[in-house]
Parts: structure tokens; sequence; C-alpha cells
């Protein structure tokens, strides 16, 4: 895998669609959510692609809608610069 930069989300190739309406918010079941470290991100874009509830927005850098992202922690496992980590939402103040 080459590192290259994402100019826009359109740079990048097709990924599935999760549709974000009331009905797929998460609630407050979620256990653990995603902590960004700029510092680390190489701006690739794969957290993006991956994410299958597609709550990750392309900008300079990436964020999270949170009102969608369940914690599954795929975009941390696939950071190829481990720029995302997984922190337990419970014992968080």
């Amino acid at each position: 895998m080459t590192e290259q930069h994402f100019k826009n989300a359109h740079d990048l190739p097709p990924c599935s669609i999760s549709v974000t309406n009331e009905l797929t918010k998460t609630g407050s079941w979620r256990n653990s959510k995603p902590v960004f470290h700029k510092d680390k991100c190489i701006q690739c874009g794969i957290c993006w692609k991956v994410c299958p509830n597609a709550c990750i927005e392309l900008g300079e850098y990436p964020t999270w809608n949170m009102d969608y992202c369940k914690g599954c922690g795929v975009c941390a496992e696939e950071c190829p610069k481990d720029a995302i980590e997984m922190v337990d939402e419970r014992v968080m103040t």
C-alpha cells in the first residue's frame, strides 16, 4: 500500500454506504469510542472507507459523528499509522 493524501472523498475508491438517520443513531449503548491523534494521521482516508456506519467525514482531517459511531473499532484496526485509538467510554470523564 502506498501512502497518499486524499484531496476529497471523490479521490477514494467506492465504498459501501450506510444510511444515517434517526433509526440508525447509536443511543447510549456504545462501550468504546475512537480518539483521534492528528499528529499521526497521514490523511489516507482508510478510516472513512472502512467505517460500516458511515460516521466519518473527510475534511482536512477525518471527524467522527458520534451520533452514529457504534464503537466497533474497525477504523482503529485498519489505520496504518495507529492514529485512532479505541478507549473505554464507560470510564472516560
